[in-house]
């Protein structure tokens, strides 16, 4: 049921003000950046692999 998840807490705004976050604060969304950074980076990965695949299959 939908009502029974959680609610997901807001990404981190990019250019937001940092300025009364507290240090803690500021490395846990450090941390969060950079597990989504990983994350994006293993997708690009497998997407270029993919379109390498592809082009090498239909080269004549």
């Amino acid at each position: 049921m939908e009502e029974d998840r959680p609610a997901a807490a807001p990404a981190p705004i990019i250019g937001a003000d940092l300025s009364r976050l507290s240090v803690a604060e500021i490395e846990a969304r450090i941390a969060e950046l950079k597990t989504e950074i990983a994350r994006l980076e293993e997708a690009l990965s497998r997407k270029k692999a993919s379109l390498d695949a592809a082009n090498a299959a239909f080269k004549f």
